[in-house]
């Protein structure tokens, strides 16, 4: 158990240096609240709550290891080098990308309940 707190403490800690360190993650958590209050008001099902915590938390999490992997390129090529920055620009990629698809997958769920509660106003 004491093996436990000890890595929740670790964890706990990383998730304090992330949002202290980097905007990116600060605006994504202001939009991740902002859907879960949109969720709230056109009344989301189980399954669309569930899918739309999933792209919350997938994206936050890609964001988290982009800032890790950016931390160890700083830390092991502390001067400009290419493929430093192609490896860092890879890692931004993938963030981008699953911000995307989680973008579209919460369109897909949205409009068609904006759209509804928009009409019946």
């Amino acid at each position: 158990m004491k093996k436990f707190i000890h890595s929740m403490c670790y964890a706990l800690n990383g998730i304090k240096l992330l949002i202290a360190g980097q905007n990116n993650i600060k605006i994504q958590g202001v939009i991740g609240i902002l859907v879960c209050l949109l969720g709230w008001i056109v009344t989301l099902s189980t399954l669309e709550w569930m899918i739309v915590l999933f792209c919350i938390g997938w994206v936050l999490s890609a964001e988290s290891f982009n800032t890790a992997i950016e931390y160890v390129v700083d830390f092991i090529s502390p001067d400009y080098h290419i493929k430093a920055g192609q490896i860092k620009d890879i890692s931004a990629g993938g963030v981008l990308i699953i911000s995307i698809i989680s973008s579209a997958i919460g369109l897909i769920i949205f409009i068609p309940k904006c759209i509804k509660l928009l009409l019946a106003i």
